[in-house]
């Protein structure tokens, strides 16, 4: 993520194979250490906000500051290995004004306990159809790249938690606001939605609010702090 905005706060991190009740950390604090043991690691994601079934294709469209944005993400069939952990690799386009301006590899897994992990991306940035650069990209276990959760298994309102960690490169964090969300948006109206408060202390004069509806995943996401850009989700298929 490249909008958001930073907070000191303590967070209550669930490493795999943890449940409640796990350590609590400060997100201050570099001594920042996941553990990762492969064999608590399962091969699908049904996490009930963030379900990412291979085959779907989700195409979000709003407006940004910079134009008319459309982002589509697809949940591809592929997996790459990292950390001895097989992921699901997610591809993410973004276009604005019809021009492609980030194409990016995602690396997700879902431990035993139901948690969506983000062990990394590959992002490439575009102007006028010429790559400019790959601002952002870490993968896990590499250069101190650590990997984050992204969606708790049982979000409960004020858990905050690390989603990823590059010092310098991807450190973004997020913070349960709600669970009880209603939400109307281009491909129809959800209830009974999680909203998260997403930010990082590598951009820290911006904050935004994400939607996420049971059993589809992300639906809205709003800039509410530095910016007024805002997109949802307009199709939703599956092949």
């Amino acid at each position: 993520m490249k909008r958001h905005a930073a907070l000191v706060i303590v967070v209550v991190f669930f490493a795999a194979g943890c449940n409640n009740g796990s350590p609590v950390i400060d997100v201050s604090d570099r001594s920042y250490e996941p553990i990762i043991n492969p064999a608590d690691f399962v091969s699908q994601i049904d996490n009930q906000y963030l379900p990412l079934i291979p085959g779907t294709t989700f195409i979000y469209e709003g407006k940004t500051e910079d134009g008319r944005e459309k982002i589509e993400v697809i949940v591809t069939h592929d997996t790459k290995e990292i950390l001895g952990v097989t992921c699901i690799v997610v591809r993410d386009t973004v276009s604005v004004d019809g021009k492609l301006v980030e194409d990016t590899y995602d690396w997700f897994a879902q431990d035993k306990d139901g948690n969506v992990w983000y062990f990394g991306e590959d992002s490439n940035d575009y102007e006028n159809g010429k790559l400019t650069g790959s601002a952002g990209s870490w993968e896990a276990g590499v250069d101190g790249a650590k990997p984050g959760i992204i969606m708790k298994a049982d979000p409960q309102i004020g858990d905050a938690y690390r989603q990823e960690y590059y010092k310098g490169e991807a450190e973004d964090l997020a913070e349960v606001i709600s669970l009880d969300e209603s939400i109307s948006v281009r491909y129809g109206p959800f209830e009974n939605c999680l909203k998260t408060k997403e930010w990082t202390p590598l951009e820290p004069d911006v904050v935004e609010n994400k939607y996420y509806a049971p059993g589809i995943g992300l639906v809205s996401e709003v800039t509410v702090k530095g910016g007024e850009d805002k997109v949802d989700l307009v199709e939703m298929k599956t092949q």
